[in-house]
Parts: C-alpha cells; structure tokens; sequence
C-alpha cells in the first residue's frame, strides 16, 4: 500500500468518517523559501488527498507564518536597509519590491506560487491573522495562566530552564516594535509587565521600554513550542506533522505534545513524522539564504516530476535532490518506468504513485504514449543540425501523436532550462565543426580501431542505423581487441571533444554519413 494511503486508513481508523479531518501545516517566511520546505507541502497535501479518496472529508489549510521576527538577512537582501528591523515581526517589514504588504507577503506569494502551480491548493491564511482577530487570545489566557506548568513541562521534557517570574509571552515592543527584545512578568488577567531590554538579543538592540502591556489582539506572540500546540487547538487541527528534527525525544513536538494534553487540554494531532529534502546533500536555510529556492527548482522540471520527486520515496527516507548531477534525467527515466508500469502491470503501489503525481484535474486521463529518454532529450537540442521530431520517430518507428509531440517538446523546453542553469559537464555537447586537439593523440590501437569503423560506414548503404551502428561497435571489441573505454572515448574526443558522450552508436548515427567519414579519415590519416 502506497504511503499516503496508509497514513489515511490509519486517521479514519482514529477519527473515524464522520467530521472533516483538518490537515494542517506551516512555514516562517523569513525569506525565499528553500524547495525543501515543499516536502512538506507534498506529504500533507498527499495525505489530504488520500484521505478524501478513503471516503473521509478533509480540509487542507497552509499557514504563512508571518508573525514570527525576523533574526536574520538574507545575503541576497541589501543588509543596510534591514538592519533596523531586526527583532520584529515580519508582517511588520517593509517589501523588497513595491507591490506587496510586507516583507512577509512578498516571500509567501512566491512560496504559494510554487504550490500551486505544482497542483496543490490549500487554504491559505496568515498566521497573523489568528492573532489580530482575537481567535489566539483564549490560548494566550490559558498559556499565562498556567505559565509555572510551562515552565515545569520545558524542564521536565526538554531539560530547559526558565526563571519563576517567566511568562510563556513574547510582547511586540510598543515603542520601537521588537519582540525579540522584550521580556514579560507579572500577568494582572489583562496585562503584562514588559521591558524591552537592550542587551538580551545577540543580533539586535532593544530601546529599554519599560511598563504594562495588553498581549491580546495581536500585541503579542506565543514563543513557539507553545504557539505550536495553541494553533491545534485553535485551527481544530487533526493531522499535523513535521521534519525529523522536531520529532527527536524532548524536541518541540514532544514539549508541544504535554502543553497540548496539559495546558490547552487538547487532543494532539496525529503525527507525520518525515525525513529531510536535501539539495546536493545538505539541509538548507530560508534566512540565510543556503540552498536552492523553491521556486528555482520547480522551474526546472514541469509538475508531474517535481511531484515525483516530492512524493516517490517513503517519507522515512531521505531525498537528496542534486540539480547540478543525474537527479533530473534519473526522475525522467523513473517517470517513464512508472508509466509503463501503470499501461501494464498496474502494481498497486507504484500505480498509485504515478495518479498522485499528476496534479487532480487531469488525473482521468492518464494514458501515456511514446516518450523519448530525457537524456536524449538533451543530446538532441545541443546539436543543430538534428530535428527533433525526426529522431523521435525514427526512434517509434511511427508517426508521432499529437500528444506524443506535446511530451517531447514538453521535455526538450525543460532539457534547455537544466543544460543553461545546472547540467553537470557529462550531459553538455557540443558537436566539433573541426578535428579537437585532445583527438589528435589517439592510440595505434585507438586509430587502428576508428579505421575498422571507417571502413564499416563507408561500405553501408547510407548511414548504419543506430542499432547496426551499437552491435558492430561492441562487436569491435573482440575483433580489434580494444578496451570498450578506449574505443568509445576516442569516438567522443572525435567528435565532441570530450572522452565521454551519450550511446555511440545511437550518436553516430543521426551525424551526415559525409561528416562522419570525413573526420574519421582525418583521425586515421
């Protein structure tokens, strides 16, 4: 059974079929948002889904978090210009870009672009809102009024520390608008007493306010492994999980568990615990601006794939996404294996993987007809005096559909996009107009072996055909004898300029007979 389905067969075995299931989750934006924030998206988004095809009603909402403060720059922003806003909310900064709201906005209509152009479409809302509409007040109330159990859970739990006077309250600064800055004690039931002291945040000063604030109506946050359980109970959250850094014993899902079944007297939501989406092996930051963006690399592959590479592993496992190595042709090839499995076999897990990676609306018709490897995809658009569409029906054997066209041009878009932003040097050709210098030093053995070629293609009715051309040049390599990475790195240098390429006889035989006989004769002159 496909993940996702599991996860939904064991929600409705506990909350049964009857009330909406809401799945809920979340990101800070605290800056462009690294595509690995969208495993989370995808995992949720998926079991939303899932659910909804077990016959359960189910809501998916997605918080913007904008009412966290910034603590840090981003090094693609202008330092200067953010520097005094450091320590206050982000809904609370000004844009990079005229047009936006906030600092906050501008990044999540980015994030939320990415979204739903990869076919998901939650509810979206700002977790400002809860805030500012009163609907976090009561939490806020019950959260201060039981500070000391707090304070109690945090130590007991997670081994942190917290002085008797503290309240689980962090105040925006009514003067100069920080709330990393300011400190609160002494709740009266209606307020608080605030100093917003100067030396308490490492990146950031505070302006010594000192007097009694109300932390109702968005005057004030709850520090987040409390916020954390305070927005279940107050979204009415069901399902909710979260990467495995938060899952670890005495993590924030554990504190936030006990404030939820101790403080808030709710029921925990049912945990999706997930492992990393790495890029080029490593964990990145929205703030500090590390990895790729998530709208960089959805750009690179259309929807069907990126989802493939969100969805196509369990979600224990791993995902290492290297834009700059095999990722994308390797995501291409599984896509192809999982539709031709889907046409036939029809395995129940892997049949369900390739429904879920193609966005709802579509999803009835997914009848996949002849596709060409991105790879040579790839090839193909590098070399200007190949068509396209010929070599792919050379490569049928038939005329190409129209929905045959619509994929292939659909992939040579996409190959174009990944050869000029990140394809590593294996996959970049260029095919040489004259002999490279690196070819003019071939072996006795490697010219004796481009003669035997020679000769074969010269004595052909035309130009071999990629298959003659592939069995002829393994059979070379006992009748010569040649090592097969001698033979076909002297091929690549002859004609690429580079000792390696894609299938050589698939290669050569797309290449005008007259070209290849006459670089063949230079080599062996």
């Amino acid at each position: 059974m496909f993940w996702a389905d599991r996860i939904a067969e064991e929600v409705k075995k506990k909350y049964g079929a009857g009330a909406p299931v809401l799945v809920r989750d979340e990101k800070t934006v605290s800056g462009r948002v690294h595509v690995g924030s969208m495993r989370g998206v995808a995992i949720h988004a998926t079991v939303h889904e899932a659910l909804t095809d077990a016959g359960v009603q189910s809501i998916f909402k997605w918080e913007h978090n904008d009412f966290d403060p910034m603590d840090d720059i981003p090094v693609y922003l202008d330092r200067a210009m953010y520097e005094e806003h450091l320590g206050k909310p982000l809904k609370y900064i000004p844009s990079p870009e005229a047009g936006y709201a906030s600092y906050a906005e501008y990044f999540a209509k980015e994030f939320q672009q990415v979204i739903e152009n990869a076919g998901w479409h939650p509810e979206f809302y700002y977790g400002s809102e809860l805030y500012e509409n009163g609907s976090m007040d009561g939490v806020i109330r019950e959260a201060l009024e039981h500070a000391q159990d707090i304070v109690r859970i945090y130590k007991e739990v997670s081994g942190s520390q917290r002085e008797d006077a503290w309240l689980p309250i962090n105040v925006i600064c009514p003067q100069c608008g920080k709330v990393t800055t300011t400190e609160a004690s002494n709740f009266d039931g209606e307020t608080v007493e605030v100093h917003c002291r100067v030396d308490k945040a490492p990146y950031t000063k505070g302006c010594d306010f000192r007097g009694r604030v109300s932390p109702f109506g968005g005057k004030a946050k709850l520090p987040w492994k409390v916020e954390w359980p305070a927005k279940w109970k107050v979204n009415g959250v069901k399902v909710e999980g979260a990467g495995k850094d938060h899952s670890t014993k005495g993590g924030s899902r554990d504190v936030a568990k006990h404030i939820s079944d101790e403080v808030f007297h709710y029921e925990t939501p049912f945990d999706v615990p997930y492992e990393f989406f790495l890029v080029g092996g490593k964990k990145m930051s929205s703030s500090k601006g590390r990895g790729s963006s998530a709208s960089q690399i959805a750009a690179l592959v259309p929807a069907k794939i990126f989802r493939l590479a969100l969805l196509g592993k369990e979600i224990n496992q791993a995902i290492n996404f290297d834009p700059e190595g095999d990722t994308i042709p390797v995501l291409y090839d599984q896509y192809d294996k999982l539709a031709l499995g889907y046409q036939t076999v029809k395995d129940d897990g892997y049949a369900r993987l390739f429904e879920l990676i193609h966005p709802i609306t579509p999803r009835s018709n997914l009848g996949v007809g002849f596709v060409m490897r991105f790879s040579q995809v790839a090839f193909i658009v590098q070399m200007p005096h190949m068509n396209l569409e010929t070599e792919a029906e050379r490569l049928k054997g038939s005329p190409l559909t129209e929905s045959d066209k619509t994929e292939l041009h659909e992939r040579a878009e996409y190959a174009k996009r990944w050869l000029a932003e990140y394809a590593p040097e294996k996959f970049v050709f260029k095919l040489q107009d004259e002999m490279p210098e690196g070819a003019k030093q071939l072996s006795d053995v490697q010219k004796k072996a481009m003669q035997t070629l020679l000769g074969y293609i010269s004595n052909a009715d035309g130009m071999p055909s990629g298959e003659d051309l592939h069995h002829f040049l393994h059979g070379m390599k006992e009748s010569e004898p040649i090592a097969p990475a001698d033979l076909f790195s002297a091929i690549y240098l002859l004609f690429l300029g580079k000792s390696m390429g894609p299938k050589a006889g698939w290669f050569l035989s797309v290449l005008p007979k007259e070209f290849v006989t006459k670089r063949l004769q230079e080599a062996t002159a």
